[in-house]
């Protein structure tokens, strides 16, 4: 008998039934994307760099513009600040009221006559110390009561001072007119006063006298184009400095001390009065535009003569005075009566044209010169009558090698006693490297006086 079996229904329900997902609003599902590869992040990053790149070469692009534009307009105009105006550069300093309240006549160059002996100096080789008063004279410093602060005082009023040390020196060893006085001492108590105040007349009772070495001055570490000259590194010869006006190397010039420069008179001449156009470059065997050293004053010796280019000498005081180390040291200043021996082998050092009517040279030049005999160059077949007692000569009267232009108001140096001294001061010469027509140089010697009372007596 068949028995019949119900079958149910195939069941459209799935076996294992999810829940409905029911859409929120607001929520989107992501986009499928493929996974970023090495070569596309290395890309990024390369147009990163590139714009970072592109961006700072037009920033420099521009601060560059704007450094020339600038330099251009101060080679040309002076910005009256009070009164917001520009005036030609030649009427700056030029004795007359262009800006309100005469602002373009306060920060010029000016002149300083002396009328006076300044009362401290070293006298000879041995750098014997005397003082000066107008009824007795020059008078030698007896050993007698002398301090370390005595010598201090001293060094100070010489100008530039580092770790001053003093000797005592045999009367009996001097050169024969410094032998028998006048002498002088210091008196009891006076370590402060000035040296030439501090001392009153009389007999020697330890029959020496006070030699004085007031710093590091003319000191290098180791040891010529000026024409015919070779190159040298401003490490041998760190008092060299490039003075520059609206970025443009014009003269050289010598640190005397870590806040004054020695250069000539001539530099300043015709629209180079204005003192804020003027910097010292210091510290650079290659020459340099940017930087350098603000100046607050520049003084002409009051007696120069441009006609004659006597008297031809000049100091720059620095806003700051320079950090002194290895590339920049001041030059000993010589003492009176230094007495150059004849021939004496000398330096001249700059970035002077490397030849008659050439250019600037990128690199500092020293060169080796003798010293001429003043009878010989101021002989009718040099230089005649044109060599006063203030002006030196150097150099060959074959010629060959000489200073040239750029090189003024730079550094004639002579070596002695372990140290550098500046003997001259690079001023006038018929063209460079001639013939019977040798550099000359104005005599630092016959200046010591001016140079010490215009640093003692500036503000």
């Amino acid at each position: 008998m068949w028995t019949i079996t119900q079958v149910p229904e195939e069941s459209t329900k799935p076996l294992n039934p999810r829940q409905a997902v029911v859409p929120r609003p607001g929520r989107h599902r992501r986009p499928m994307t493929a996974p970023k590869t090495q070569k596309d992040k290395a890309s990024k990053r390369k147009r990163v760099l590139l714009t970072v790149l592109t961006v700072v070469v037009l920033l420099g692009i521009l601060v560059t513009a704007a450094y020339f534009i600038k330099q251009l307009i101060d080679s040309k105009y002076f910005f009256c600040k009070s009164s917001v105006k520009f005036i030609p550069i030649d009427k700056a300093c030029d004795g007359k009221d262009d800006c309100a309240g005469g602002e373009d006549e306060i920060t010029c160059v000016s002149s300083f006559t002396v009328n006076s002996t300044f009362p401290v100096r070293l006298l000879s080789g041995r750098h014997v110390l005397q003082v000066y008063s107008p009824g007795a004279g020059w008078r030698s410093v007896c050993s007698d009561d002398w301090t370390q602060q005595h010598t201090q005082t001293a060094c100070k009023q010489l100008g530039y001072t580092y770790k001053p040390r003093s000797t005592s020196v045999p009367v009996d060893s001097l050169m024969s007119s410094m032998k028998t006085g006048p002498f002088t001492a210091v008196r009891p108590g006076t370590t402060s006063t000035p040296t030439h105040q501090a001392t009153i007349d009389r007999v020697c009772r330890s029959g020496s006298v006070v030699s004085l070495s007031c710093s590091d001055c003319g000191q290098v570490g180791s040891q010529d184009r000026i024409v015919g000259g070779t190159n040298a590194f401003i490490e041998d010869w760190p008092w060299q400095v490039s003075l520059q006006q609206g970025g443009q190397h014009t003269c050289g010039g010598s640190l005397v001390s870590p806040g004054w420069v020695v250069t000539a008179a001539h530099c300043f001449t015709g629209s180079k009065k204005e003192l804020s156009r003027w910097r010292v470059v210091s510290g650079r065997t290659y020459m340099g535009t940017l930087g350098g050293s603000y100046v607050d004053r520049i003084i002409l010796n009051g007696n120069y003569d441009p006609a004659r280019n006597d008297y031809d000498i000049a100091l720059m005081r620095l806003s700051s005075p320079i950090s002194v180390g290895v590339g920049r040291k001041p030059v000993c200043l010589p003492p009176k009566a230094f007495g150059l021996p004849a021939k004496a082998s000398m330096a001249v050092t700059g970035w002077g044209y490397l030849r008659e009517n050439g250019k600037v040279s990128p690199s500092l030049q020293k060169a080796s010169i003798p010293l001429i005999d003043r009878a010989k160059c101021s002989s009718p077949t040099v230089y005649g009558s044109a060599i006063t007692q203030r002006m030196i000569c150097a150099g060959f009267l074959e010629g060959k090698v000489d200073a040239c232009q750029g090189d003024s108001g730079g550094p004639l140096v002579y070596f002695t006693s372990s140290r550098w001294h500046l003997v001259g001061v690079v001023s006038w010469g018929v063209g460079c490297a001639r013939e019977r027509r040798p550099g000359v140089y104005c005599n630092v010697e016959e200046m010591l006086n001016w140079i010490h009372t215009v640093i003692e007596k500036t503000p």
